[in-house]
């Protein structure tokens, strides 16, 4: 009762329905003891609408408005909203008590609530394609969360003597419009089409009044939010035409900020070991010049397959094109790797790396790039800016793209002996396969040290921008421990169920097995002991 404005939202919070009510009861029937007037807005649903009709059948395009409001009518699922939002505007015809309903459409913006589920599944990209359910031709009346609080202070700031508004945005876009711009935007762009009654399959609803929220079919218009209220959208055309901005809002609101590191060193050192780790504990893409290679090889075949497959109809001319361009690509790598004894040169390596740097999974969640660039003009190349046209000659600090530029780079090291001798370990058939012949290792780390010390090194392209290399011996310390302390927490959705039950197996297991070695080495030592003491009764023995 000390408050001057009372808000409830009930739209997406049906739990504060008897509370909002009881709220407003309460209100209403203390009137006579307010020391100043207050303000109670109660926050609805579109779905108190969902069952309308137009008001013309042969132009059923007509947007309704807050004139249709007595004909309007709720969802079956929603009746208890509308009982609300009458008590609300029955209570307030008071000079010490306005009252205000708002009916907002589905919100969006700051995380995301009723659409999170795409927004996840796009990001996270471990589905082929994000689900539409059913045909998605319904037109969903939405706003954005900043432009309904902007409805709100409104009210609150200019007291109008209207008490019912419609607060949606001037967009028009169909269910499947929706997802498809999120799935374009944070992923692959591939969607596809369910059966309403397997969303559930999906984990995408754990409530039924979601997937109605979903369904609905409406087209309105906020006629008196633009005739009596002064509310500036922040975005009027919708979640469409404003995706790169909701976007930027749901990565920074839940913190799911790319994590980029860049892993140095000598061969046989352990990059690939670390980085591996480190993929699984960040959630991040591990880069292995090899593997993305071979990985894009992979997919330009498939390409190439999949079109000739296709027949008749199938055929358009997009599939023609990205046909004749996969075909393309692949004779030139081969080509490339005829002339230079079945290696690429750096120019395709460095093509196929920036691309797959500039993927969306890795511009999602970050990498983890394994033992690569080399040298300064391989990382100068690979990072370089190109909506730079002319780079500034006059600036020591080389021009970069700060999408592709690892946040973290983390130089690893151990002395030759040290990687020598870890190399000699391998089995022999593991060290012919990954180059590690005495002859080849040998090699392989005197080219790197050499390369290490020209006057500018890959490590001093790091410098330069100000991203200076972590410096670790492998010898001495627990790396993957070390790294993980320098980049801090993981900045993605946590682990599912499923990964978590595999965690905690392999904690087990390694806990096992760490009992075990104690017990191997209490028993060792425990021995030696043994030994040792008989050693000494029967040297007594001898000298009595």
């Amino acid at each position: 009762m000390q408050c001057d404005v009372i808000v409830y939202n009930i739209t997406e919070h049906t739990d504060l329905i008897d509370e909002a009510t009881w709220a407003i009861s309460a209100l209403h029937s203390e009137i006579e003891h307010f020391g100043s007037p207050k303000i109670f807005i109660l926050l609805s649903t579109i779905m108190t609408w969902a069952m309308t009709k137009p008001a013309d059948p042969d132009e059923p395009d007509i947007p309704l408005t807050e004139d249709d409001y007595k004909r309007r009518r709720p969802h079956p699922n929603f009746k208890e909203h509308t009982s609300t939002e009458k008590l609300v505007l029955k209570l307030g015809k008071t000079s010490k008590l306005a009252t205000y309903v708002v009916t907002s459409g589905l919100q969006y913006g700051m995380g995301e609530n009723i659409f999170h589920f795409f927004f996840k599944t796009a990001w996270l990209g471990e589905l082929s394609s994000v689900p539409v359910f059913g045909p998605g031709t319904n037109v969903i009346p939405t706003i954005h969360i900043h432009d309904l609080a902007r409805v709100v202070q409104n009210i609150i700031d200019r007291k109008p003597k209207t008490h019912y508004f419609i607060a949606v945005d001037d967009s028009k876009n169909t269910f499947e419009d929706i997802v498809k711009t999120i799935a374009s935007t944070l992923g692959s762009g591939k969607t596809e089409n369910i059966p309403k009654e397997d969303a559930y399959g999906t984990k995408a609803i754990t409530v039924e009044t979601d997937l109605l929220y979903l369904s609905v079919n409406l087209q309105t218009e906020s006629v008196f939010l633009k005739d009596r209220l002064n509310v500036h959208s922040e975005c009027e055309s919708g979640i469409v035409d404003n995706i790169l901005q909701v976007v930027e809002e749901y990565k920074q609101t839940r913190q799911l900020l790319p994590i980029k590191i860049c892993l140095l060193g000598p061969p046989a050192v352990g990059k690939s070991s670390v980085a591996v780790k480190l993929c699984r504990y960040y959630k991040l893409h591990h880069i292995d010049v090899n593997e993305t290679i071979n990985e894009k090889v992979r997919q330009l075949v498939i390409c190439v397959f999949q079109e000739e497959l296709l027949e008749g109809n199938e055929k358009t001319r997009e599939n023609e094109e990205m046909l004749i361009g996969a075909e393309a690509q692949l004779k030139t790598l081969k080509n490339n790797m005829l002339l230079n004894d079945g290696q690429l040169d750096d120019r395709h390596v460095m093509h196929i790396i920036r691309e797959k740097l500039n993927s969306k999974p890795c511009r999602n969640q970050g990498f983890v790039l394994d033992g690569y660039p080399k040298t300064y003009t391989q990382a100068k190349e690979l990072f370089h800016d190109e909506n730079m046209d002319v780079e500034d000659t006059r600036s020591t600090i080389p021009q970069y793209s700060k999408v592709l530029v690892p946040d973290f780079v983390v130089s690893l090291d151990a002395t030759d002996e040290f990687l020598k001798e870890r190399v000699r370990s391998l089995p022999q058939n593991v060290a012919e396969e990954m180059h590690y012949t005495q002859d080849e290792f040998t090699a392989s780390l005197a080219k790197f040290r050499e390369t290490l010390a020209e006057d500018e090194s890959v490590l001093d392209y790091f410098d330069y921008l100000e991203i200076h290399p972590e410096h670790i011996d492998c010898e001495n310390v627990d790396t993957v421990e070390k790294i993980i302390k320098t980049v801090g927490r993981p900045k993605n959705y946590g682990l599912s169920p499923e990964e978590m039950e595999e965690e905690r197996k392999r904690k087990e297991d390694e806990r096992h097995l760490q009992l075990k070695q104690e017990e191997v080495e209490k028993e060792l030592r425990q021995r030696l002991e043994n030994d040792k003491m008989t050693a000494l009764l029967e040297e007594w023995v001898n000298l009595t």
